[in-house]
């Protein structure tokens, strides 16, 4: 017989882990001590180890392994034991494979933001319509965060992607950010779905011309100066906004795709030519 710490230093287990065995029951020491406590084991309960590590292997629990260790077990038991596992890490794999093709497309979306960021900050360009989702309020710009996760909610409880671009247009803005602002919050979606007393689903209206600035800015602090960036280069480039034509926003990376403190970002101002 061997004492507890020959046996374990033997099997290649810890001395705790033999005594948490002998507590649920897996692997009772051969003999204890009356008067010392001290557990004894037996080389043929090296097996027990052995099929304890086995099961292991299998990614088998521990109460999954106990009725296949302790007493009479039919091989109709250990089969359902085993298929029980096997249902277990085809689901792990379906998780595993879902969130690989998530990891992908993340990529692929920092990419393509990337490469936007290198081809130019400035630019004139159209701007295409498209079927949008929107809510429009007066409220500060502080509140903005509280009206986007809204309409985010609403347009993914009828099953439309809400973390695509979202975009922002300033019908008029207020001096102070204290002070309430006509802001209109707008994300897109594929099909007609129903609107209510406070989701438009509408199409928010193209431009011919307009100017835009691809940045990177932080969403956390609100003194992006972006907007104020662009109007001059519009200057310079011998353009003038539009004045009856509201600026908008875009956020061209979404919530969960913001890594650190900065997001690409599109400030977009209606312009003609002077």
């Amino acid at each position: 017989m061997y004492k507890i710490g020959a046996f374990a230093k033997l099997s290649g287990v810890t001395v705790k882990t033999l005594r948490h065995y002998d507590e649920l029951g897996l692997l009772k020491p051969a003999r204890v001590d009356e008067e010392s406590g001290y557990r004894f084991y037996t080389a043929d309960q090296l097996l027990t180890i052995r099929r304890i590590a086995g099961f292991k292997k299998q990614g088998l629990t521990l109460e999954m392994m106990r009725p296949m260790l302790r007493g009479p077990s039919s091989l109709t038991q250990a089969e359902c034991t085993l298929l029980e596992r096997r249902k277990q890490l085809e689901l792990q794999v379906q998780e595993a494979r879902r969130q690989i093709a998530e990891i992908d497309e993340r990529l692929v979306r920092i990419e393509r933001h990337a490469a936007a960021a290198e081809e130019g900050m400035f630019s004139i360009r159209s701007v295409e319509p498209v079927l949008v989702a929107s809510i429009r309020e007066s409220l500060p710009k502080g509140q903005l965060c509280l009206l986007l996760d809204e309409l985010k909610q609403y347009v993914r409880s009828h099953g439309e992607e809400s973390d695509s671009e979202l975009t922002i247009v300033w019908h008029s803005r207020a001096d102070c950010d204290e002070e309430p602002s006509d802001i209109e919050v707008a994300v897109p979606v594929s099909n007609q779905i129903s609107s209510n007393l406070r989701v438009k689903i509408h199409q928010l209206s193209g431009m011919e011309k307009a100017a835009s600035y691809i940045h990177r800015c932080d969403p956390y602090k609100e003194n992006c100066t972006a907007t104020e960036a662009l109007r001059r280069w519009i200057a310079n480039e011998s353009y003038r906004p539009i004045e009856n034509l509201p600026f908008r926003e875009i956020y061209l990376t979404s919530d969960k795709d913001i890594y650190g403190q900065l997001r690409m970002a599109e400030a977009i101002v209606p312009v003609e030519r002077v």
